[in-house]
This record gives C-alpha cells, sequence and structure tokens, in this order.
C-alpha cells in the first residue's frame, strides 16, 4: 500500500502527506483478491497493469474536473 500512495503522489504531483493509522482488529492482513467468478461467469479477467491503470484514472479525472471548473 505504501508503494501505491507513494506513486499516486508523485503521478499527481501532490504534496499531500502519507498518515499511518492503526488497523481495524478485523481488518485482514494479507489481501488476495480472487476474480473466479468475473472469469467463470463474465468472461473477464484484468488486462491493464495496475499502474497504468491508476495513471489513465488520474488522467480521467483531471480532465473532468477542467471541463467541470466554471
Amino acid at each position: 500500500m505504501l508503494d501505491l500512495a507513494e506513486f499516486v503522489l508523485d503521478i499527481t504531483g501532490s504534496s499531500s502527506g502519507i498518515s499511518y493509522e492503526p488497523l481495524p482488529t478485523d481488518d485482514p492482513t494479507r489481501r488476495c483478491p480472487d476474480i473466479t467468478l468475473a472469469r467463470t461467469a463474465l468472461g473477464w479477467e484484468p488486462t491493464t497493469e495496475l499502474r497504468e491503470g491508476i495513471a489513465r484514472t488520474i488522467a480521467y479525472f483531471e480532465q473532468r474536473v477542467e471541463r467541470e471548473a466554471p
């Protein structure tokens, strides 16, 4: 998660900091998403790398904000 947070800060040029908070007691220590249902029911699986997807998502919202600005 730290790598992802640092990547988002870097790509956005944000001066925001990263804060560290204690995990909730019921929070899993290791996440392992299972896309079996998406594969079997929809025939779908991800094809975009995480960093590329984050970059594209940020670009999308930057354009959207620019269009909606007065």
